[in-house]
């Protein structure tokens, strides 16, 4: 109804029956409607239990491995880049090493030297010393060995002798009977005098010349294993560095060098000073001077004479002239160790000797280093005296060219060269280096 105040419709009024009526239906009502929503519940509580639960554990499991999935794939991408970085990392290294590999080749291929150490290395591992109590292996072996050896050092004196370029320049074959004449040995295209007649040379030519000689003689020595009655020392410290002089070692008293144990300088000199040895290469012991010589080579004065207490007084000899004399004796037993014989008439003929030796059949095959063994120097079988072939050097020597083998040797090699004989003459001797005062 409508209120007459503020004119407006108002609810409607129930008596208390229809109240009770009204709330019995919507009893009935809930009640219907409370069996349908428990009904609706207990389906959606069975469904939960058969449907929804076995699917959230499968798709819970699956979310779980789809989780370890992804950091798998983490992962082995992780590894595929460390993978490709250890890979860059080889392959630079292996670059490096190939890049170090081919600078020492080519390093081993320029020193000359470092063969001659490996096959003194293998040399000293297979080698036996006779003083020693182990007992010698198996000598077929050794020998296969020592053959090795000899040809590989005969290999590595050949480059030498074409590195030095020794060779005999002139001079004339026999022909139609008539004998042949010599010619000059050069070595690095340097003429290398006999003893006489290096007065006709400056001082400078046959200083230059000497440095090359025992240049050669030192790598010639130390491919074949021999130790010299006579070591070369250096003023610098090393080869070729600074001025050669030369001394006698540690020896036993056949051939009469070992008294000869002071310095003599290898070189000459134009200072008109005498020349004392230098402290890096005196010798262990006071010398004492003799009587002084002049020598005149190209109007340069040579010092004077510096003997030890051994030799004797009567035959003074200029140190040059000494020093000289040692090396013609080291040729000439190196010579020996290697079965060529040098007459004591020939021993003037450095570069001859040591080509000869050179084309020996016998090369390489004894020495000092490896088996079998030489004897320390000099043996007695040795025959050659130093105080007589100092003595034929500064007195009055003949040159001549034939040369003979021991009887132990073989022939000559196909490899070595046809010498030119040359009939010795009687104004062929050779000049007096030194002039008394």
């Amino acid at each position: 109804m409508d209120c007459r105040i503020c004119e407006l419709k108002q609810r409607q009024f129930f008596c208390e029956t229809c109240l009770k009526t009204h709330i019995h239906d919507f009893n009935q009502q809930t009640l219907h409607y409370a069996q349908d929503r428990d009904e609706h519940i207990s389906k959606s509580l069975k469904a939960l239990e058969e449907t929804m639960n076995p699917n959230r554990l499968v798709r819970g499991s699956l979310a779980s491995c789809q989780r370890r999935v992804e950091e798998l794939q983490a992962g082995l991408a992780k590894l595929r880049m460390e993978n490709e970085k250890k890979r860059d990392r080889l392959r630079t290294l292996r670059e490096t090493l190939a890049s170090r590999r081919r600078t020492i080749s080519a390093a081993n291929l320029q020193a000359a030297p470092s063969p001659s150490t490996s096959l003194q290395a293998i040399a000293s591992y297979f080698s036996f010393s006779p003083s020693s109590n182990a007992p010698p292996r198996d000598t077929e072996s050794l020998s296969n060995l020592s053959a090795t050896i000899a040809r590989a050092r005969s290999g590595l004196v050949q480059e030498l002798v074409e590195v030095f370029n020794i060779v005999e320049v002139g001079g004339r074959p026999p022909i139609g009977g008539k004998a042949g004449t010599k010619g000059e040995w050069t070595i690095g295209d340097l003429i290398l005098p006999v003893p006489g007649d290096m007065r006709r040379y400056p001082p400078d030519h046959i200083n230059a010349v000497l440095t090359h000689t025992v240049h050669f003689l030192s790598l010639l020595t130390f491919y074949l294993g021999i130790k010299l009655p006579f070591e070369i020392v250096w003023t610098g410290g090393k080869l070729g560095v600074g001025q050669p002089w030369i001394g006698a070692i540690k020896g036993t008293e056949s051939g009469g060098w070992a008294r000869w144990y002071s310095k003599h300088p290898l070189h000459l000199s134009s200072s008109p000073l005498p020349n004392t040895p230098p402290a890096s290469v005196s010798s262990p012991t006071a010398s004492r001077p003799s009587s002084s010589r002049k020598s005149t080579y190209s109007s340069t004065s040579i010092a004077a004479s510096v003997l030890t207490a051994e030799p004797p007084e009567s035959s003074p000899h200029s140190s040059f002239t000494t020093a000289l004399s040692m090396l013609l004796y080291d040729v000439s037993y190196l010579a020996y160790t290697q079965n060529v014989e040098v007459p004591l008439s020939q021993t003037g003929d450095v570069l001859s000797n040591l080509w000869m030796i050179c084309c020996s059949s016998e090369l390489g095959r004894r020495s000092h280093e490896t088996f079998p063994y030489l004897p320390p120097p000099t043996p007695a079988s040795f025959p050659l005296d130093f105080a007589q072939l100092l003595q034929v050097t500064t007195s009055n020597p003949t040159s001549k060219s034939n040369r003979k083998r021991y009887p132990s040797s073989k022939q000559a090699s196909g490899t070595a060269k046809e010498r030119i004989l040359e009939v010795p003459k009687e104004d062929e001797d050779w000049d007096l280096v030194d002039d008394d005062v």
